[in-house]
């Protein structure tokens, strides 16, 4: 079973894009070389704009995932003790956080973001698709 584990996470890494936050040499973030528009500085985040983010979002899948989102919008995606990412997310467009991407924040990375859905009941991954459900506290 721990291949199919290591197999689930790191496919989620490469339809992610995420290099696990070493300094790759294409600083996109598809972390592929697809052209894409500069990052650009990271914006102040008030708490009550990453409120209804703030907690623990659980995956189903065997790799156990799951983010973690704190009242000043840092936050970190999580599986098997290993860290996938580590920054801040950042409120977009209604229920769309983007995710900060090696310091900077990746405006055109429609990929690279979080959205909630039925009410701030489940996240949805854009990466992967794949839904996380809020924790109870």
């Amino acid at each position: 079973m721990r291949p199919i584990v290591l197999l689930t996470v790191a496919g989620a890494l490469i339809l992610s894009g995420c290099d696990g936050g070493a300094g790759a040499a294409d600083p996109s973030p598809s972390g592929h070389g697809a052209a894409t528009s500069a990052v650009g500085p990271l914006p102040s985040v008030a708490p009550q704009q990453v409120a209804r983010l703030v907690g623990t979002w659980r995956g189903a899948t065997a790799a156990k995932d799951y983010f973690v989102f704190r009242a000043d919008g840092t936050g970190s995606w999580m599986a098997r003790g290993q860290t996938l990412w580590n920054g801040q997310a950042i409120p977009d467009r209604g229920d769309r956080f983007r995710l900060s991407w090696q310091g900077g924040d990746p405006k055109d990375a429609t990929y690279w973001s979080v959205r909630l859905t039925e009410g701030g009941k489940k996240m949805v991954f854009e990466g992967t698709n794949q839904v996380y459900a809020k924790a109870a506290r």
